[in-house]
């Protein structure tokens, strides 16, 4: 049995999914696969409409690969490139779903402990005892699942590179100052919290928040005449749907609309 992840799916349309390395959490060969089919499973599951990534314990998010490990993930994949390229693709599945994910940063989340939330849609962090960062500069190395292009994305060139140049840690405040993260809660309201936005995202029409997630994807990047048709295309496919009539009878039955019910939303 692996018991590198716990994967559990709760009413409302949302899931769960839990590193169990605890207390560390590392991103072990086994989690990372277990995640990877995980993740296929949320996306093709359309009961699930939006997830959660944590790790049990309140010790640490995750210390980030286990290093040790490294050879023989490189010796198992072919190449380095192919070994690494498994893990952006990973992400970049996670990211491009259609489907919104809410990362808990507690503890250390350090190397892949913070590359996994930076393709995450949301991010929560503690208001203490957090250190975020990426930490490869101490080892003689580079972020290699996708950290520096994701985080000089979300920050900013000059914050990245502070970051890492300096291999520097930031507590979940000063995450949340520069726009790592989105919201700050105590420790111990955290996975709660990040829970119920789940739900709240999870009540959200479905075909919408996809529409907007595919129309806003690596929007950094985009032209605004792209992004202007990308949004074209999110009104003709939510246009007409039964989610919209929803919120059109709602609105003028002055009642709170109830979206999602072809997929069994209560």
């Amino acid at each position: 049995m692996d018991e590198s992840l716990r994967y559990e799916k709760f009413d409302g349309g949302v899931a769960v999914v839990t590193n169990t390395d605890a207390p560390l959490n590392r991103m072990s060969l086994a989690y990372v696969e277990r995640l990877s089919a995980v993740i296929d499973d949320i996306a093709a599951d359309d009961q699930v409409r939006a997830f959660v990534i944590t790790a049990d314990g309140l010790d640490n998010f995750s210390v980030g690969m286990n290093l040790k490990e490294l050879p023989k993930g490189i010796q198992a994949a072919g190449s380095i490139d192919a070994f690494f390229d498994r893990r952006l693709d990973l992400i970049a599945r996670i990211e491009t779903m259609g489907k919104p994910s809410v990362a808990t940063l507690f503890g250390n989340c350090l190397g892949a402990g913070l590359e996994l939330p930076l393709g995450c849609t949301f991010r929560l962090a503690a208001a203490d005892g957090a250190s975020i960062g990426l930490p490869e500069m101490h080892l003689g190395a580079t972020p290699a699942w996708g950290g520096s292009a994701r985080l000089s994305k979300t920050i900013g060139r000059q914050h990245a590179l502070d970051m890492i140049l300096r291999a520097k840690t930031l507590s979940g405040p000063e995450a949340h100052a520069i726009g790592l993260v989105d919201e700050v809660w105590p420790l111990n309201e955290l996975k709660d919290r990040a829970t119920q936005l789940a739900l709240e995202l999870a009540r959200q029409p479905a075909l919408a928040v996809r529409a907007m997630l595919e129309a806003l994807y690596d929007c950094e990047r985009r032209t605004l005449q792209d992004l202007l048709a990308a949004e074209r295309r999110a009104i003709h496919a939510t246009m007409g749907s039964d989610d919209a009539r929803e919120g059109l009878m709602a609105f003028l039955e002055k009642r709170p609309p109830v979206f999602n019910r072809q997929t069994g939303n209560p």
